[in-house]
């Protein structure tokens, strides 16, 4: 390893996983990069609605500093900023545009932007909804890390005329995730935030099954489900599970759902961390279809891809005990090898240390800012 890095995150949150998957993301890389000998910043706008739900107030992994406006921001921490041998903005970050803008003119080392939303934010650009990051800032960053790989990368550098975009997918913590021996609970389980857009395809590969399988049992865990939501009567909800207790919620799982945005359907390439974290615990996967997703869990080796209801049910009535550990066992292998912390990290660290720091004062002052 080159000496250690001292690098600072500007993300949407690190204390709290309420109702978005960003701290989860960020706490499984971050502690990645910690272990790797690595220096962390986290610094986090503090907001009411992720302050009444922390679940995580004093990282072992990083030093999480809090602040209400960019002005404050740029008082206390622009010395940290420009002197930092990396900045990684992150996406949603509030006023984003704004905050990129004045960490541009600070002229850090090396600036890098962590999209873990970017099928999203590429729909958002092309449709002129610059929220968190301005068309005419993508080309600022020395380093685009993205979500989604596959054929985003080359739009992004095509389209959006990134300079140097990266896959950075997310990737699982597997010394917090992993089967906790629980006795089984749930049939089949699903764990994520309501979504408009999600919803279709949880009705039709859980909702659906549920009604099929009436002897079953099925378990929905996360925010924001519409009070007049019709549950199944064999369908649990439950309103919120804090990281703490997802791995005791998969072991309790004889498989878990995972469902797809639908903007991350169509980008491809773009797996959630949710079946790195299923995968772990040692739970087998059953997952809507996207492109890529053979590349990550291969069907009917690693995970059941499932098109509608008549294949989840065939999962969860035909596939033996053996077929089901096969699945799983397949699964986790594939996770540890290659979607671990420690492997995630290996790729930030690489990307950021191929990029020489701009340290030559005209040069950093020049060629940052582009016209609006």
């Amino acid at each position: 390893m080159n000496r250690p890095l001292d690098i600072v995150v500007l993300g949407l949150s690190l204390s709290s996983s309420w109702g978005n998957g960003h701290a989860t993301t960020y706490r499984a890389l971050l502690g990645g990069v910690h272990a790797a000998g690595h220096k962390v910043t986290f610094l986090e706008r503090d907001v009411p609605w992720y302050a009444c739900h922390r679940d995580m107030v004093a990282p072992d992994f990083c030093d999480l500093v809090l602040y209400k406006s960019i002005d404050e921001l740029l008082a206390r921490d622009a010395g940290m900023l420009a002197g930092a041998d990396a900045v990684v903005i992150g996406s949603y970050v509030p006023d984003g545009v704004e905050l990129i803008d004045a960490v541009v003119d600070l002229s850090p080392k090396r600036l890098c932007f962590y999209d873990i939303d970017t099928p999203v934010t590429l729909a958002k650009l092309a449709g002129g909804d610059e929220e968190y990051l301005a068309r005419r800032q993508v080309p600022l960053f020395d380093l685009y890390f993205s979500f989604s790989g596959g054929s985003t990368l080359d739009r992004l550098r095509s389209e959006f005329a990134a300079r140097r975009p990266v896959a950075l997918y997310c990737a699982v913590d597997l010394d917090l995730y992993r089967n906790t021996g629980a006795p089984r609970e749930w049939d089949l389980g699903y764990l994520g935030t309501f979504s408009r857009d999600r919803q279709p395809t949880l009705e039709r590969l859980l909702f659906e099954p549920a009604r099929q399988l009436l002897e079953m049992r099925f378990v929905v865990a996360g925010p924001s489900y519409p009070a007049d939501m019709r549950w199944p009567e064999n369908v649990v909800h439950i309103e919120h599970l804090p990281p703490s207790e997802h791995a005791e919620f998969y072991s309790r799982q004889r498989f878990t759902l995972n469902v797809t945005r639908a903007d991350m359907v169509a980008a491809g390439w773009s797996p959630s961390v949710r079946l790195f974290e299923a995968a772990a615990c040692h739970t087998p996967l059953i997952s809507d279809w996207w492109e890529g997703i053979d590349s990550f869990f291969p069907s009917g080796k690693a995970a059941v891809i499932a098109y509608d209801s008549i294949d989840v049910v065939a999962a969860l009535t035909n596939l033996t005990e053996q077929q089901r550990q096969s699945y799983a066992d397949d699964a986790r292998q594939r996770v540890a090898h290659a979607h671990s912390a420690a492997a995630r990290a290996t790729t930030f660290i690489d990307a950021i240390e191929g990029v020489a720091p701009e340290t030559n004062l005209a040069t950093r002052h020049s060629g940052r800012r582009l016209p609006a």
